[in-house]
This record gives C-alpha cells, sequence and structure tokens, in this order.
C-alpha cells in the first residue's frame, strides 16, 4: 500500500502531466491553424515571438514529431503513474481498466478536447507565445525527435506518399491554400 506521501506526489505528477498534455494539445492547433502569411507578416513588422514561430514553422514536419513525441510522452507516464497508483488498492487487471477508463477520459477532455478548442480560439495570441517554449521543447527531445523524424518521413515516402505531408495543411506548399481558410 503506498503511503499518503506517495499518492500526494503521484497526483501532484498527474497533474503536471496532464497540464503538460494540455500545452502539446493546445499548442499544436494554434500553431498549425495559423496561416503562413499571418505568421511572416507578424515577424516582418518586428514580433520577435512571431519569428520565432516562422523559424518552428520552417519545418512543419519535426515541429508536428516534436509536439507529439512530448505528448505521447506526458500522456504515457501519466497513464502509468495512475495504473501504479491504483494498483496498490485494486487488483492488477482493475488498475489497468480503470486507468483505461478513467485517465484515458480526463486526458480526452482535459489533455485533449478542451486545450485545442482553446488553441483554435486563441491561435493569433497563443501559438506566438508559446513558439520559444516549443524550440525548448525541441531541443531538449531532439534525440527522440530526430529518429522519429527521419523515421516517418522514409516511412511516408516508401507508403508512397510525400515526406513533407503536412505541408499543404500548413499552406507552407506553393499554390496551397493557407490553413484555416
Amino acid at each position: 500500500m503506498a503511503g499518503p506521501s506517495l499518492v500526494v506526489l503521484g497526483v501532484a505528477s498527474i497533474v503536471v502531466l496532464l497540464a503538460l498534455s494540455a500545452f502539446f494539445s493546445s499548442s499544436e492547433i494554434a500553431v498549425f491553424s495559423l496561416s503562413p502569411e499571418w505568421i511572416d507578416e507578424r515577424a516582418g513588422a518586428g514580433d520577435g515571438d512571431a519569428r520565432a514561430l516562422a523559424r518552428l514553422r520552417e519545418n512543419p514536419h519535426r515541429l508536428l514529431v516534436t509536439l507529439l513525441v512530448g505528448n505521447n510522452l506526458v500522456n504515457v507516464a501519466l497513464s502509468s503513474i495512475v495504473t501504479v497508483l491504483l494498483a496498490q488498492y485494486v487488483s492488477g487487471g482493475v488498475a489497468v481498466a480503470a486507468t483505461t477508463l478513467v485517465a484515458g477520459s480526463v486526458v480526452l477532455v482535459f489533455g485533449e478536447i478542451v486545450p485545442k478548442s482553446f488553441g483554435l480560439g486563441n491561435a493569433e495570441r497563443y501559438a506566438p507565445v508559446v513558439a520559444r517554449p516549443i524550440r525548448l521543447v525541441e531541443l531538449a527531445l531532439l534525440p527522440l525527435v530526430v529518429p522519429f523524424d527521419l523515421l516517418t518521413r522514409s516511412m511516408g515516402t516508401a507508403l508512397g506518399g510525400d515526406a513533407d505531408i503536412e505541408e499543404p495543411y500548413t499552406g507552407d506548399e506553393e499554390g496551397a491554400p493557407p490553413a484555416g481558410d
């Protein structure tokens, strides 16, 4: 049975991880919903945050991989902690089932749906603010981001797709409509 301090530490960790999940989800939708023209206009006007955002958007695949790797790491860690905490009080099978139901629902609502709604509704204000933190995350996760970036590009190409599949959806490709239009 886990002691009270372990439970408190576990719950605090879950809250922090849920906040990080919300950050990754809201950032993803906010950053990718803005048109390159909007970002370039703001960056050209001297907005340092918009310049940081423009640099991130220069490689949309790497950006997407960074956000997805970060989000998956925190969501898996969150589920693992919930499972460990629940396993102290109920059998392993029940703990896994309860984690799947409870943690899955909590992550879906508070780590995905609500944050993405926020990110989409506040993209012009939010995306520039999160650009620099995302860059720090990218640097911190570089040992994971680079292999996943290369792997997913090569798999996409091997399956007959385009290695830069995100470009038509981000408006970064010549002649493609900007995202959100």
